[in-house]
Parts: structure tokens; sequence; C-alpha cells
């Protein structure tokens, strides 16, 4: 796979397929979406319209995993310079509303706009076999990474008892657990920043964190 736009695919044990994302796979990608983010504003939901361009713009970015012709999981990405002294932004910002018109091919950070597997599918290490496959394109074109935004999924149900900011500091130096933050840490993924108001979804209270995985770690 290069910048080409080569295929990537890889096949699993278990009988599921990693491959780049194709036009058939758009209208149940939509579908997944809104399965993995029940509670995400729908403005901010990537629709079939939307990944169609991504696989214009970026094609060798987007991802699926396949069960024969089901879609199970997915994660979309761009390229993107970062100035990580000005961090905050937000998901809607970012993704332009859903067109991705922020990707810049020169870019030398490959961001992540989503990850997302149906809850069947979940417990079975296949966010890992993503973030892997996404390493491998940061490796292949030579970028400094990957970034993306976590979302502090255990903290919407904590809100009334803390801040945003005090769920971060606990969970970073290990004292809290976080459903989703904390697996992406174990990876090797390391916590850059808190972003508030980065989406709006209740289930984190409205807070992203900034993640990177430097290209020469291994996943």
């Amino acid at each position: 796979m290069n910048g080409s736009g080569i295929r990537y695919q890889l096949l699993l044990p278990d009988g599921l397929t990693v491959m780049n994302t194709q036009a058939m796979h758009v209208h149940q990608l939509e579908e997944l979406q809104r399965i993995v983010f029940p509670t995400l504003a729908d403005d901010e939901l990537i629709r079939a319209e939307h990944y169609l361009r991504h696989i214009e713009i970026f094609p060798e970015g987007q991802f699926v995993i396949t069960d024969k012709e089901r879609v199970i999981g997915m994660t979309t990405t761009m390229r993107c310079d970062f100035d990580f002294a000005n961090h905050h932004h937000t998901f809607k910002e970012t993704i332009s509303g859903g067109w991705m018109s922020n990707h810049d091919p020169r870019g030398e950070w490959l961001y992540g706009l989503d990850m997302g597997l149906h809850p069947e599918y979940r417990g079975r290490g296949l966010s890992r076999i993503l973030y892997r496959s996404r390493q491998e394109v940061a490796r292949m074109l030579g970028l400094r990474g990957q970034l993306t935004v976590g979302m502090m999924m255990g903290y919407g149900e904590l809100s009334h008892l803390m801040s945003g900011k005090q769920y971060y500091e606990e969970m970073i130096i290990g004292e809290r657990t976080d459903p989703t933050l904390t697996v992406q840490m174990r990876m090797g993924f390391e916590p850059v920043a808190l972003i508030s108001e980065y989406l709006n979804d209740p289930s984190c209270g409205n807070f992203g964190v900034l993640i990177k995985l430097d290209a020469d770690k291994v996943v």
C-alpha cells in the first residue's frame, strides 16, 4: 500500500477481513455510525455521501472490517499538520461537516476521525487491529504517527459528581479506568490535552482527549 491508493487487505483467523473502504460499503457505514454512536448529535454523524467523498480524496486511509458482506467495523482518517500549542478544535470543524475538506495530502500526521465496531463484535481485539492498520499507513507514507481525539465514555454518568478535568487527571495517572481511553493508552497512545466541547455527546460530557501515537511505536 502507498500514496497511489494500492488496496490493503488483511484476512483474520476468524474469517473477518480488514480492507480499504469501497463504494459498496458506504450505506452500511452510515447505518453502523448510528449503532456505534447512538447519543451523538445527528448533525455530527457521517453519512453515506460523506464516505464516498473520503474514498475519493484519501482512499488508503479509510478502512472497514467485514464479516462476509456485512460491515462490522470502520475507521476514517485524513492527513494533516497540527499545532500542538493551539490544540483546541471540534469534531465538526475537523471533519468539515462530514466532507473532510481539511485533508492535507502533504500533512505529517494521520488524524483518526472515527473508530467503531458493531456491539456484537466487541471484545475481540478488532479495534487494535484497525489502529495497527492505521499505523502501517502512517509508516508507509512517512508520517510522524497518528493523532485522534478519544471520548471519555465513562465520564457522562459521573459528570454530576466531578468535573471533566478531575476525571481526566485521575485517568491519566492511573487512578481511574475509562472504557475507551484507558484501552487506547494501553495500545501506546499518549494523552496530550483535554478538549472541552469537542463534540455534542452526553456520554462523554462533550469532552474529548487529544492523544498521539508516534510512528516508531508498535501497536
